[in-house]
């Protein structure tokens, strides 16, 4: 065989198996029946636009479950995360979308049980001691009542759900240390708050695992987009304030997004 003849036949085997796999993973996706739970980092918060069916819950078109799901054209999909969720909500009141027929769950919780946006409150209006203390305490509830909160949310989602795949994505760290903010939260203030989002994580990470679920972290994607980095994919204090410290449009596209794209 001449190797102008080899290369063709290469070339064309190479193809012939490109096609194949290119036919298979949209009929994969196509094929999942996708419900999106959660909190205000699943319904995208501070991503703007909106849906008006979802009220206070804030939905954005944005959000990494809605591109997901507009790229990928699942079979059906539902999108029931909620702005304030905590993991008892999520339970009460967005399970219901889940059936025996759900094939793929992402969720995020754990934050609002944390009382996230009151520690936050603290740092950014009182002093570096108040700030520090709040955000250990906050840690001490992490290790004692958190793991069984997430036990019981992540249980409920399995009996509702038995042949779901599940895929429970983390919170990013909030800041860039010694970056290049000149003015907020002091740098002791900034590291507190970073070590609360890994100890968070490495809850949520233990506790998802033993349900059999996927743990995503999406610490990788933020890394060189944290607030101080010069490049932020999550807003700072904002007006309105429930914007803060949630990812922008783009963290959820170019953060969460991948993050859930490749554990499904």
């Amino acid at each position: 065989m001449s190797v102008r003849s080899l290369r063709a036949s290469v070339l064309a085997f190479v193809m012939g198996a490109a096609a194949v796999l290119g036919m298979a993973q949209p009929a994969s996706a196509a094929g999942h029946n996708y419900v999106a739970l959660g909190d205000s980092y699943s319904s995208g918060v501070g991503a703007g636009s909106y849906t008006s069916e979802s009220g206070t819950c804030k939905r954005s078109t944005k959000a990494y479950p809605q591109l997901w799901a507009a790229a990928n054209a699942p079979s059906s999909f539902t999108f029931a995360a909620c702005s304030g969720a905590t993991t008892t909500s999520v339970s009460s009141g967005q399970l219901g979308a889940l059936n025996t027929s759900t094939t793929l769950v992402s969720v995020t919780a754990g934050g609002n049980d944390m009382g996230f946006a009151d520690v936050m409150q603290a740092c950014v209006l009182q002093s570096e001691a108040t700030c520090v203390s709040r955000v250990n305490s906050a840690i001490s509830l992490m290790n004692s009542s958190l793991p069984g909160k997430l036990d019981t949310m992540y249980s409920n989602i399995r009996s509702r759900a038995p042949k779901a795949r599940v895929v429970v994505l983390g919170y990013p760290r909030f800041y860039k240390l010694s970056g290049n903010c000149i003015a907020g939260l002091t740098e002791v203030e900034r590291g507190a708050i970073n070590n609360a989002s890994d100890v968070m994580n490495g809850v949520i990470a233990k506790r998802a695992a033993n349900a059999g679920f996927t743990f995503s972290s999406v610490v990788d994607e933020f890394t060189g987009h944290e607030l101080c980095s010069g490049d932020a994919w999550l807003h700072s204090v904002t007006v309105p304030v429930d914007n803060s410290y949630h990812p922008k449009a783009v963290g959820q596209s170019s953060g969460y997004l991948p993050a859930f794209r490749t554990s499904v």
